[in-house]
C-alpha cells in the first residue's frame, strides 16, 4: 500500500486552488447537490475499507486473507507518518488551507478519526471472529500463554531465555531516568512495577525487539503466540524482586515524512542521509494501545508523548497486525493463492541450442510486455543483462526509484560498468521508505564505476526508463525500455504492469535528451514522441480529454486506467467532456476525487477499482480521437493524474502505436470493465459497492489464462514446426 501513501501533504499543494474557475457557472452543482469532489484522504481510506473486504472473503484462501489484515495495517501506517502528519503541521502552522472538498486540515482530521476507528473495529473483528477461528479449525492457532500446556510454556521459556531475554532492555522512569524516547513503529510494554518493601511504583518500557518475529510459531508449526505475550509472562525477569502490577501493549507512530531543505541538497546523498536519521525522532501522530490499559498509564503515555485523547486508538486485537506477514509465510500451500508462474512471449523465447537476440526481436517490432502473466525475468531483467553482456552496447542509462536487495538489474549496471561500457544510474533517493536501501545502492553502483546521479532538487525521479546504445556496422541504435512499474524484480511478481521494448528512433532521441536532462544541466525542450512531466505532459493530456469533447457527437471515448485520480483540472476537463457527451471508463486502484454520476456534471462517467490478488499498478490512456477522427491514441507510462505526478515528479509516458500492441491494451481494458469478482464502482454519493454478477470474470484469473493460452499456442506452433523440419 505504500504506492497509496507515499506523497506528502506538499505534494498536492495544487489542488488547493480556486476550483470553481474551472466549470461554468450554470453546469456546476447547486447548494443541494453533491459536492464536485471527494476529499482525498477519505478516498484512501475507503480503498483500505476495499482491502479488508479481500481479508473478509470466504472465497479468498485463508493465509492470503491474513495476507490482506497485515496489508491493511501496514498501509495504515503510512498514512499516518505521512498523511495524517502533513495535517496535523499544517494545523500546527496555523495554516486553513482549505481542500477542494471544502475541508480545513482540522475537519480533515476529525473525519479522518471517525473513519480509522471504523475501520479499525473491522479489522479486529475480522481477525478475532473470523480469520484466527478459521485458522484454529485448520490447525493453526493464535494461542494465549493461558491456553498453552506446561511442555509449551516449557518451550517458549527455553526459547525466551536462549533468544529474547539477551536482547531486551527495560527503561525505568524515575528523577534518574527520564521518559524514554519510543521510536516510530516499535511495539512496546507499558509496566508499572512496586518496590514490596517500600511501596514506590514505577513505570518502565520495555521495546519488543522489531528484528524478531511479531508472533512466535510452536515448533509444530500450527500454533502461534504474540511476541508481547511471551515478554509479558517474563517480566519478573527484566524487573527482579519487584512486583509486577500490571502491563499493556503500545505503539507509537510518528511523523516519517522526508524533508529537505534548499541548502542541504548540494550533497543530496549525504542530507538524505542525515534526513534518515531525522525521521526516527519525528514527532509523534498516532498511539495504538489494546482494549482495559490502565487510565494512570495511558495519561502518562499521551502526556510524554505530547498527543490528545483524540490520537488515541484502542484494538480489541493485538496491535501491529503487520506482523501476520509472518503467519502467511508458514508452510501450507493449501491455504494460499495456487503457485502461479509468469510465462515467456513466444518472440522473446529461447531455442534449445542458444539464447535469443532481444536487439534483434525488438527491431523486428516493439514488445509489450505485462507483468506479473508476462516474465519480468525473461524480458526486462534479460534486456538489460544481454546490454551489460553484449560487446556491441556502449552505454547503458537507467532510473532506479524502487528495486530489491538483491536486484539482477543493478548487478547487470555494475558488470556493464566493469566492462567499460558507459553507464549512468539515475537512483531516486527520495523514494518514501526505500531510501536507506537506494543509499546503499548508490555507493555500490559509484564502487564500480557507475555514473550515479541522484536525481533533481524539488523534484522525484519517478519515471520507469532504460536507454541502450548500441554499435550496429556504422550507426549507432538506442533501444528503449519505458514502463510503469519499478526495476524490481520481486515486485514484478506480485504488482501488475506494463512495458514497451521498442528502437522507435524518436522515442530513443526523447530518452537521450530526458536522461542529459536528468544527468547534465539545462531545460527541457520539446520531445518528439514522448509526454514528460514536467512539461508537456500535462498540457497534452488536457488537450486529448478536450479533442474528445470536440469530437463528431456519439465518437468521443475515453478510458484510463490508474491508481490515483486527485488533481482538480484534470477532473474538471473529464467532467467538461462528460457533459459533451464523451463515454468516459475509469479504473482507479486507489484513491478518486472525482464524483462520477452526478446529472449535469458527470452522468457520462464510470469509476471502478480492481482489488485482487495482484496490486493493480499500471497506467493506461485511451483517447478514441487522439490522433484525429476515428484515429485513437494509447499511451502507457509512470504516471498517475495528480498534482504531484504531473508537476513535482519527472515521469514518462509513452505513445503505443503498433496496432497489435494497441490490441492487448484493449483486452486489459475490456478485461477490467467486464471483472464482476474483483471490482467495486464508485457512485454519485462517493460511496463504494462490491460489483455481484453472473459473468464470473476474475481479471486476474482471465489475464492469467489469456496469456497461458497464448504460451501454449507458441508451443504448440513451435513444436509444428519442428515436425516440419523433421519431415
Amino acid at each position: 500500500m505504500s504506492e497509496g501513501a507515499e506523497d506528502t501533504v506538499e505534494a498536492d499543494a495544487g489542488a488547493h486552488v480556486d476550483v470553481d474557475a474551472h466549470v461554468d457557472a450554470e453546469a456546476a452543482p447547486g447548494p443541494d447537490e453533491p459536492a464536485r469532489f471527494i476529499n482525498r484522504e477519505l478516498s484512501w481510506l475507503a480503498f483500505g475499507e476495499r482491502v479488508l473486504a479481500r481479508a473478509e472473503a470466504p472465497d479468498v484462501p485463508l493465509l492470503e486473507r491474513a495476507k490482506f489484515l497485515a496489508i491493511f495495517s501496514q498501509g495504515l501506517d503510512e498514512f499516518f507518518q505521512v498523511r495524517v502528519a502533513g495535517l496535523k503541521d499544517q494545523v500546527a502552522a496555523g495554516l486553513g488551507a482549505v481542500t477542494p472538498d471544502g475541508l480545513t486540515p482540522e475537519e480533515q482530521l476529525r473525519a479522518i478519526r471517525q473513519r480509522v476507528i471504523e475501520l479499525l473495529d473491522c479489522q479486529s473483528r475480522i481477525f478475532l471472529e473470523q480469520v484466527a477461528p478459521a485458522l484454529g479449525q485448520v490447525g493453526i492457532h493464535l494461542s494465549e500463554w493461558d491456553e498453552l500446556d506446561d511442555d509449551d510454556r516449557k518451550e517458549l521459556v527455553e526459547r525466551f531465555e536462549r533468544q529474547i531475554f539477551p536482547v531486551l532492555t527495560p527503561l525505568a522512569v524515575d528523577p534518574g531516568h527520564p521518559f524514554p524516547y519510543i521510536s516510530n513503529l516499535s511495539l512496546n510494554l507499558a509496566v508499572m512495577v512496586r518496590d514490596p518493601d517500600t511501596g514506590e511504583r514505577r513505570f518502565a518500557r520495555v521495546k519488543v525487539p522489531n528484528l524478531l518475529p511479531r508472533f512466535v510459531v510452536m515448533p509444530d508449526g500450527e500454533r502461534y503466540v504474540p511476541l508481547e505475550q511471551v515478554i509479558a509472562e517474563h517480566l519478573h525477569a527484566l524487573f527482579p524482586g519487584m512486583v509486577v502490577e500490571s502491563h499493556h501493549a503500545f505503539r507509537v507512530t510518528r511523523n516519517a515524512d522526508l524533508t529537505l531543505e534548499e541548502d542541504e541538497a548540494d550533497d543530496l546523498l549525504a542530507a538524505v542521509e542525515v534526513e534518515l536519521r531525522r525521521r526516527r525522532f519525528g514527532r509523534a501522530v498516532r498511539l495504538d494501545v489494546v482494549h482495559g490499559i490502565d487510565e494512570e498509564i495511558l495519561a502518562l503515555l499521551t502526556h510524554e508523548l505530547d498527543l490528545s485523547a483524540d490520537d488515541v486508538y484502542v484494538s480489541a486485537g493485538p496491535l501491529d497486525l503487520g506482523g501476520l506477514w509472518g503467519v502467511r509465510d508458514l508452510p501450507r500451500p493449501d491455504l494460499k493463492d495456487d503457485a502461479f508462474s509468469s510465462v515467456t512471449q513466444s518472440r522473446l523465447t529461447r531455442t534449445e541450442d542458444e539464447e535469443v537476440d532481444l536487439f534483434g526481436v525488438i527491431r523486428a517490432g516493439d514488445v509489450l510486455v505485462h507483468h506479473p502473466y508476462d516474465s519480468f525475468t525473461t524480458s526486462v531483467a534479460a534486456f538489460v543483462a544481454q546490454a551489460a553482456a553484449d560487446p556491441d552496447v556502449l552505454a547503458i542509462k537507467q532510473t532506479l526509484y524502487r528495486t530489491s536487495e538483491d536486484s539482477p538489474i543493478v548487478r547487470a549496471l555494475i558488470r556493464a560498468a566493469e566492462a567499460g561500457k558507459q553507464v549512468a544510474a539515475l537512483v531516486e533517493l527520495k523514494a518514501r521508505f526505500d531510501e536507506q536501501a537506494n543509499v546503499v545502492w548508490a555507493r555500490a553502483l559509484e564502487k564500480a564505476g557507475v555514473h550515479v546521479v541522484y536525481g533533481l532538487v524539488g523534484l522525484k525521479t519517478h519515471t520507469k526508463t532504460c536507454l541502450v546504445v548500441r554499435q550496429e556496422g556504422d550507426d549507432l541504435r538506442r533501444y528503449c525500455h519505458v514502463g510503469t512499474g519499478n526495476y524490481n524484480e520481486k515486485t514484478a511478481r506480485l504488482y501488475e504492469d506494463l512495458g514497451m521494448l521498442t528502437c522507435d528512433p524518436d522515442i530513443g532521441a526523447d530518452l537521450s535528451q530526458l536522461f542529459n536532462y536528468l544527468t547534465g544541466y539545462g531545460r527541457q525542450e520539446q520531445f518528439r514522441k514522448l509526454l514528460v512531466a514536467p512539461g508537456p505532459l500535462r498540457p497534452r493530456l488536457a488537450e486529448l480529454i478536450r479533442g474528445e469533447a470536440e469530437a463528431a457527437p456519439g465518437t468521443g471515448r475515453i478510458t484510463m486506467k490508474m491508481n490515483n485520480l486527485v488533481d482538480v483540472d484534470m477532473i474538471d476537463a473529464l467532467y467538461a467532456a462528460s457533459r459533451a457527451g464523451v463515454e468516459i471508463d475509469l479504473v482507479v486502484r486507489g484513491i478518486c476525487c472525482l464524483r462520477p454520476g452526478v446529472p449535469g456534471l458527470s452522468e457520462h462517467i464510470r469509476v471502478r477499482s480492481i482489488v485482487g490478488r495482484f496490486l493493480e499498478h499500471s497506467r493506461i490512456f485511451y483517447f478514441a480521437n487522439g490522433w484525429g477522427p476515428e484515429q485513437a491514441a494509447w499511451y502507457i507510462g509512470s504516471a498517475d493524474l495528480m498534482p504531484r505526478n504531473l508537476d513535482k515528479r519527472v515521469e514518462a509516458v509513452v505513445p503505443v502505436e503498433a496496432t497489435e500492441l494497441q490490441a492487448r491494451l484493449q483486452e486489459v481494458l475490456d478485461v477490467n470493465l467486464a471483472d464482476d469478482r474483483l471490482a467495486w464502482v464508485l457512485g454519485p454519493d462517493g460511496e463504494w459497492t462490491k460489483v455481484a454478477g453472473d459473468d464470473g470474470v476474475d481479471t486476474h484469473v482471465e489475464l492469467r489464462r489469456r496469456a497461458g493460452a497464448r504460451a501454449r499456442r507458441r508451443d504448440s506452433e513451435m513444436s509444428g514446426s519442428m515436425r516440419a523440419v523433421e519431415a
